[in-house]
């Protein structure tokens, strides 16, 4: 009796251990709280999505998620091939281009009108509270911290650790100047020791005026947010990029909803929209665009260019590792949607709307 108790305790004091690690961030408390509450999205002590949306889609269990994943994985989940890439120096870049580099998954880089954003970084080569797990595909994690430079504008869609990776936010911290999210993430930064003044956290639905007529709105995305088993107490969102040459969607993780067409109709054509495409599930459907809702979200916001990500780095599904490129490209061909295929640190020139890429992962097993 008295060694079991003694094997709880331990184990008690394990699991309270390991979720009071820094990389786990903190819920929301104090004045943070008190304004989280009097948001519009916020109910029942957690954010809310526009529409119902329930964790799991009908019918479906933890059990048999888990079953799946253990026992029906797929042997073409992860390449077998080395995922091919070009890496641009980021260090060198000529202020006057205009361009996006993609780190793979939902992390990117921007350069427009001589400022800079980041967005979603995750550098640290895993997905996960375990670095052996949700690891980078090989030849995927090319950049590094240490590759970033000077930022103006860091850009948190959500909390997800494949979204918000506290190492790189640790060794980026010195070149940050700006960070803009949704209500309750910059609890995680406040713990993780960033100056509070350059935190900007917003609802659904407002605005960041920023220099050179640099307006960043947010808008709604059909998700959830969460580091731990405690949900919804961060808002996830959607943004708008407006230049004084240039308007892009940044979608984060959005399941199908009403609010693309919203947002198209409210902004008008976009330059680019990127939205994410890959780790969907008919499991989980609410929360993730499956393979048939991407294109139409991107003629909802009535977009010029469609870039799509959130694929080609980590593996959080089931399906074949290339099959949201395969899926989108198909589509985007039948509906005459311009699609916007880079490999991992290619350039995207944000100025040319000739600009051609190759379908790189066609040649990879």
């Amino acid at each position: 009796m008295f060694s079991s108790i003694i094997v709880l305790v331990l184990v008690i004091l394990f699991v309270f251990l390991f979720f009071n690690q820094l990389k786990f961030g903190k819920l929301p408390k104090g004045e943070r709280l008190e304004k989280i509450k009097l948001s519009p999205n916020y109910n029942n002590g957690a954010f809310q999505n526009l529409s119902d949306t329930p964790d799991l889609t009908e019918g479906a269990t933890i059990p048999s998620i888990m079953y799946d994943i253990i026992f029906k994985k797929n042997n073409r989940n992860t390449p077998k091939d080395l995922i091919p890439s070009l890496k641009t120096n980021l260090h060198q870049l000529d202020k006057n281009e205009d361009i996006l580099v993609w780190f793979g998954h939902s992390s990117y880089f921007m350069q427009i009108d001589g400022k800079r954003y980041l967005v979603d970084p995750v550098l640290c080569g895993y997905a996960s509270p375990f670095s052996f797990s949700t690891r980078a595909f090989n030849g995927s994690n090319i950049y590094t911290a240490e590759d970033i430079p000077d930022i103006d504008f860091l850009i948190i869609t959500h909390d997800h650790w494949d979204h918000l990776d506290y190492d790189t936010i640790k060794k980026i911290k010195s070149k940050v100047g700006l960070i803009i999210c949704g209500l309750g993430i910059g609890q995680h930064f406040e713990h993780w020791g960033y100056d509070m003044n350059k935190v900007i956290e917003k609802d659904w639905n407002e605005e960041v005026l920023l220099e050179n007529n640099i307006v960043i709105y947010t808008t709604p995305a059909r998700h959830f947010s969460g580091r731990t088993f405690t949900r919804n107490k961060a808002l996830w969102t959607s943004f708008v990029l407006k230049t004084s040459n240039f308007k892009i969607f940044i979608g984060g993780d959005s399941g199908y909803d009403y609010h693309f067409a919203e947002i198209g109709k409210k902004f008008g054509e976009f330059d680019l929209a990127i939205l994410e495409n890959g780790q969907y599930n008919k499991s989980w459907k609410h929360i993730h665009l499956m393979p048939n809702e991407i294109a139409k979200a991107a003629k909802d916001l009535n977009t010029k260019q469609l870039l799509a990500i959130h694929n080609s780095k980590f593996s959080l599904s089931n399906h074949d590792w290339d099959e949201p490129l395969n899926s989108i490209s198909e589509k985007c061909e039948e509906e005459n949607i311009k699609l916007l295929t880079p490999m991992i640190g290619e350039k995207v020139l944000l100025n040319n709307s000739n600009q051609q890429f190759s379908k790189w992962w066609k040649d990879i097993n």
